[in-house]
This record gives structure tokens, C-alpha cells and sequence, in this order.
């Protein structure tokens, strides 16, 4: 039986620890908090689980929540000018019976950790070092780092081969209650605000530790109105600016938010992020390879709330590597070719976070606004837009290319006759 250890029990870490336990593989996961300090921590930047996602939970027994939490069907994407009329569309999420649920990192992580080592997996709870994976690389046949802050980030080195478009972000979160839908309109439903005076803003429903609450999530570049908060305010005043934000730059998001209160305990954060690509191999100071994954090799801008669907494709995708690769060694053309294979999703995840990135940026600002006034007019634009986020490899066949996209555009006026 093939060992492996598994630095860091996050969402892409414990997705690989139960697929791989799931198989017969002899797993351990490593990690400085105890299940019981991840749902007392702080909370992490709050992510979305599309539908396919939650799929290769399910097969893994790991949709715990679905039931509780609240099933976003429906989203609604506003781009905000400076100045003129800002444009709204409302999507379908999913095609079929297919939904989008939000769950806080801290709930969900704590029960897959509980669960992989109720499983039968081993958990060791202890904080890692460079010479800590030195010794362990003697131990087990493959390492795999999910955790890339403080001493182990540094064995992965920047890889602007893959990915050069870094744009430092501010972002500011808060976990709420009160937050009212528009008349008629679900409480249910994901607004989502790319302004081009405030950063983008994601307004979305979410399963916290205290129950069903919205997160509010405002994500700025460097140097905007959000980055002068250097005294990184407590809960109530970064809420309340928060608002203040709402309500100069997007008054209808103010209007949903202005009674929000925080959800009781741990509510709020403030964090500085740059997107960012590393080559996905570590060197170990006595020669060994360790294999990063993940938000350790691949960081998202958050807005796109596409960090756990790269978490899970890249969970899956090194699972499919590892289960073929057999008894064969892991040496440094398996670890290279595993992290390729996820690169032919990771890659085009990051080319539609650029292209967010840089919406409000010249020609492009005009091509998104008359994209956008289509998807308003045309119900099956807007439904492909939003279930893009589930699979953004879509949109290099319609999106991404301005003539392709006056092609789809074409096709789809000539179905309704005009």
C-alpha cells in the first residue's frame, strides 16, 4: 500500500486525503489546527461550490451540507459605470436541478477532517517545517504541500511563465444577517457588482457556524477607495464602511445591506491577496521533491470566487494522476506532468479571472457593456455567462474573442427572429 502524506487539512487537501483513502491508499494529513481550532479560528475568504464541484463532493460522500444551506439557483451580475446607466443580467446557475451553495470554510473543513480520520485516516496535528519534510520524504512514497503561507511558500518560486497578470487586491468580508432580497425576488439569489469606481463586490448567501446568513465580500485593486483602511478597523466600523462604499458607488446593494448586523462570534476580515502562479515543485534541501497543489501553486483573484472549483478540479485531477501512475516511482516527471494536467483547466480559469480583471480597461470596457446589454435581452446569454463560472473553459468558444462572440451573438438573435 502506496503512502502518502498530505501537508495541510484545507479544501484541496482533505478533497485529495478522502478520494485517495477512498482508493486503499495509506493517508496522512498534517496540519496545525485541530478540527476543533478550525471552527473557532477566523474566518477564511468564503467561496462558492458550482455545481460539478459539488457532484465530485457527492461522489466522495462529502456534500454534508446541501441540505442546510441555502441552494442559490439563480445569480444576477451588475456592471456599475462611473458615470451612466449600470446593466444588470440574471442567470440560471445550473442547467437542470443543479444549484451553487456557499458553506463557511471553517464548518466545512473542520467535518472533512473529522470525517477523513473517522474514515480511518490518519491525522497528526502539529505545524511543519522545511527539515520536518526533509524526514518525512524518507517515510512516505509521495508528498503533497496544500498549505503554502510562512516557510514552506518558499519552495515554490514565482512561475511567470504560466501566469503574468498579478494585480495586488485589498479585500474586505463580512458575515451578516438581515440583508433583504428586492420585492419578488428570492433571498436565495447571488448578486454579484463589478463597479469601476469601488472594486467588485459579491453579495451571496452562505451557511455559517450560526446558521443561514449573506456574505458581503468587497474585493479592490491596490490604491483604491477600500485600500486606505491601513488601521485594518475592528468588526463594526470595517462594517460600516463597508456600507459606506455600498452607498456612495452601488445603491442598490446599499439598500439590500443597509440594516445587515454581524453574525454572532468571528465575522469579518480584512486581508491583502496578488493572484499569482508558482511552479508546482518543491526541493527539498536533501534532494527530495514535494508536489504543491492548489492555492499553494495557484492563487485566484477572489473575485471570481473560483478558488474551491480550482481546489476540487485540482483534488480530482491529481487523484486521476496518482491512481494511473501505479507502482511507478513519483519522481519529478510525474510531479510535473500531474500539475500539466490540471493546468489545462487551472489555465483557463486564469485567463477568465484576467479577463474580469480587466473589464473596465479601454476597448474592453466597451466590448463587456455591449456583451452585457445582450445578456439583458437575451435570456440563454445570460444563462451561458453565469454558468460559466461553473466551467469558465466555455468561454474561449464564445467570450473571450470579440468576433466569436458577434458570431454567437448572431446566432442566437437569428433563433429568436431579430
Amino acid at each position: 500500500m502506496r503512502k502518502i502524506l498530505i501537508v495541510g487539512a484545507g479544501h484541496a487537501g482533505l478533497h485529495l486525503a478522502h478520494g485517495l483513502l477512498s482508493h486503499g491508499y495509506d493517508v496522512t494529513v498534517i496540519t496545525g489546527q485541530s478540527s476543533q481550532e478550525i471552527r473557532t479560528g477566523k474566518p477564511s475568504i468564503s467561496q462558492w461550490t458550482y455545481p460539478t464541484a459539488l457532484e465530485c463532493e457527492r461522489a466522495l460522500d462529502l456534500d454534508f451540507w446541501s441540505a442546510l444551506s441555502p441552494q442559490v439557483r439563480e445569480q444576477k451580475f451588475f456592471m456599475v459605470p462611473e458615470e451612466g446607466e449600470p446593466l444588470h443580467m440574471v442567470g440560471s446557475a445550473s442547467t437542470g436541478n443543479g444549484y451553487v451553495v456557499s458553506v463557511d470554510r471553517r464548518v466545512k473543513m473542520a467535518d472533512w477532517l473529522e470525517s477523513f480520520e473517522d474514515r480511518g485516516g490518519r491525522v497528526v496535528i502539529h505545524g511543519v517545517t522545511v527539515t520536518d519534510l526533509d524526514y518525512f520524504s524518507r517515510m512516505y512514497d509521495l508528498i503533497v504541500v496544500a498549505v503554502g503561507h510562512g516557510e514552506l511558500g518558499q519552495l515554490f518560486d514565482h512561475d511567470t511563465s504560466r501566469f503574468t497578470g498579478t494585480r495586488p487586491r485589498a479585500l474586505a468580508q463580512a458575515y451578516v444577517y438581515d440583508l433583504w432580497p428586492d420585492q419578488g425576488e428570492s433571498e436565495n439569489i447571488g448578486w454579484v457588482g463589478a463597479t469601476q469606481g469601488a472594486g467588485n463586490i459579491l453579495l451571496f448567501p452562505v451557511l455559517t457556524q450560526e446558521g443561514p446568513a449573506h456574505n458581503l465580500l468587497i474585493v479592490d485593486k491596490k490604491g483604491g477607495p477600500m485600500d486606505a483602511w491601513p488601521d485594518r478597523p475592528g468588526p463594526d466600523e470595517q462594517l460600516r464602511r463597508m456600507k459606506d462604499l455600498l452607498r456612495k458607488h452601488v445603491p442598490n446593494f446599499f439598500e439590500r445591506s443597509k440594516d445587515a448586523v454581524l453574525v454572532d462570534g468571528p465575522s469579518t476580515r480584512i486581508e491583502d491577496l496578488t493572484p499569482q502562479v508558482r511552479n508546482p515543485v518543491g526541493r527539498l534541501p536533501s534532494g527530495g521533491l514535494v508536489l504543491g497543489m492548489a492555492d499553494v501553486v495557484v492563487t485566484m483573484d477572489p473575485f471570481v470566487a473560483q478558488s474551491w472549483n480550482n481546489s476540487t478540479r485540482c483534488a480530482e485531477s491529481f487523484l486521476a494522476s496518482i491512481r494511473e501512475h501505479g507502482d511507478l516511482p513519483f519522481d519529478e516527471t510525474f510531479l510535473v506532468n500531474t500539475f500539466d494536467r490540471f493546468w489545462e483547466f487551472g489555465q483557463e480559469n486564469q485567463q477568465w479571472a484576467e479577463f474580469v480583471s480587466t473589464m473596465w480597461s479601454g476597448a474592453t470596457s466597451e466590448f463587456m457593456q455591449n456583451m452585457m446589454l445582450a445578456a439583458t435581452q437575451y435570456r440563454e446569454i445570460a444563462d451561458r455567462w453565469i454558468q460559466g463560472w461553473d466551467d469558465p473553459t466555455d468561454y474561449k468558444n464564445w467570450l473571450f474573442d470579440p468576433d466569436e462572440a458577434q458570431k454567437y451573438l448572431a446566432e442566437v438573435k437569428a433563433r429568436h427572429g431579430d
